[in-house]
């Protein structure tokens, strides 16, 4: 089914519920990698992507068409995993500082405790997580879209509202802050 005419069946009381059923299948994988590689866990991710769904559903009939629909579907999950991290932030925030010792000690690998600079694909990704965690949001989601989920810049700029330009930047400091890191991780083992 054609765009157009996935969102006529969605406005149609009486085809909405199937309608839908196509968008989750149609949809779902995409949706929930671009939320795992913001949010970096398949936990988290698929709280978020099911949030995004409800908030799809909820939503439906404010979707305008100024944009195609795959584009607004993916704005919203974005926006839903960017806000599932600001609440994390704000939670890990409001930790007091023995919770966070706690945290810290509770057996979490880290780079730094590596005595032997080969590690398998897992550890590496870890580091990579850490890495990409540390950036501002902005060069983060930019850096996870462009580069975990293969996105143009035009996409990624249509799911943001933001400039191509813009976005190239970020894309730019997110890859530089990420070399510099991981530069000076391996020179600390």
């Amino acid at each position: 089914m054609d765009e157009q005419a996935l969102l006529q069946a969605l406005r149609n009381t009486e085809t909405r519920h199937r309608a839908f059923t196509q968008i989750v299948n149609q949809y779902s994988e995409k949706i929930y990698w671009i939320v795992r590689h913001i949010v970096g866990t398949h936990e988290d991710a698929d709280d978020v992507v099911q949030n995004t769904f409800i908030k799809l559903w909820n939503k439906i009939d404010d979707f305008r068409g100024d944009s195609k629909l795959s584009t607004w579907m993916h704005r919203v999950a974005v926006n839903e995993a960017l806000d599932f991290l600001r609440r994390e932030k704000k939670h890990k925030d409001n930790l007091t500082d023995d919770s966070v010792i706690t945290d810290r000690t509770s057996g979490d690998v880290s780079l730094a405790g590596f005595s032997d600079i080969y590690f398998d694909g897992d550890e590496l990704d870890k580091v990579l997580r850490d890495i990409i965690d540390t950036l501002p949001e902005a060069q983060r989601t930019v850096f996870c879209m462009r580069y975990f989920d293969d996105m143009s810049y035009k996409e990624i700029s249509e799911i943001l509202g933001t400039s191509e330009g813009g976005l190239k930047a970020n894309y730019h400091h997110a890859v530089e802050k990420i070399k510099l890191n991981l530069s000076q991780r391996m020179t600390s083992i």
